[in-house]
C-alpha cells in the first residue's frame, strides 16, 4: 500500500479559459487538447473553453494581458496524488463513480471521490493523477489509504 500512494512533487498548474482554442495556444505557447477529457503535454481539457495545465515547477505562462483569455497560476490551490499500481483502478472506484477499468489512458475529468471534488487523470494503465484543492487533502489522503487497504485485503 506504501507504494500505492504518493505526492505529486511541486509543480505550476495554471487555469486556462478561452473562447478560442487557437488565440490561447498563440498565447501561452502550449499545445493544446481540443475534445474535453482529453490531455496533451500536460494540458487537460476540463470544459468547452477550460483547460488546466500541469507544468515543471520552474514554467511561468503569460497572464494573457490584452487577449481574450483568462490564465491563472491556481498552484497553491491544489495538491496532486499519484495512485499507481496493479490495484490502482479498485482502490480509486472505491469512491468514485466512473468506470475505471474502461477509461482510455490519457483521458482527464472532474468527478469525486467520496463527496469531493477531484480532477482525476489517467496517465498510463496502472497510474492515475488526482488533483484536489489543498484544504481537502488530508482527508483525500486518508480515504485513499484506507480504500487501498481494503481493497488489499
Amino acid at each position: 500500500m506504501a507504494d500505492l500512494l504518493s505526492t505529486v512533487p511541486a509543480c505550476r498548474r495554471y487555469s486556462l479559459r478561452a473562447r478560442d482554442v487557437a488565440q490561447l495556444a498563440a498565447v501561452t505557447g502550449l499545445t493544446l487538447p481540443e475534445k474535453i477529457g482529453e490531455t496533451r503535454e500536460g494540458v487537460a481539457m476540463l470544459g468547452p473553453d477550460e483547460w488546466l495545465a500541469l507544468l515543471p515547477q520552474d514554467s511561468a505562462l503569460p497572464m494573457g494581458e490584452g487577449h481574450p483569455c483568462s490564465i491563472v497560476d491556481v498552484s497553491e490551490r491544489s495538491v496532486g496524488f499519484i495512485v499507481e499500481g496493479a490495484e490502482a483502478v479498485d482502490v480509486l472506484s472505491a469512491g468514485c463513480p466512473l468506470d475505471l477499468a474502461r477509461w482510455p489512458i490519457g483521458r482527464a475529468s472532474r468527478t469525486i471521490f467520496e463527496l469531493v471534488e477531484i480532477i482525476l487523470i489517467r496517465e498510463s494503465e496502472t497510474r492515475f493523477r488526482v488533483e484536489v484543492w489543498r484544504s481537502f487533502a488530508p482527508w483525500l489522503r486518508e480515504a485513499l489509504q484506507t480504500a487501498a487497504r481494503t481493497v488489499s485485503v
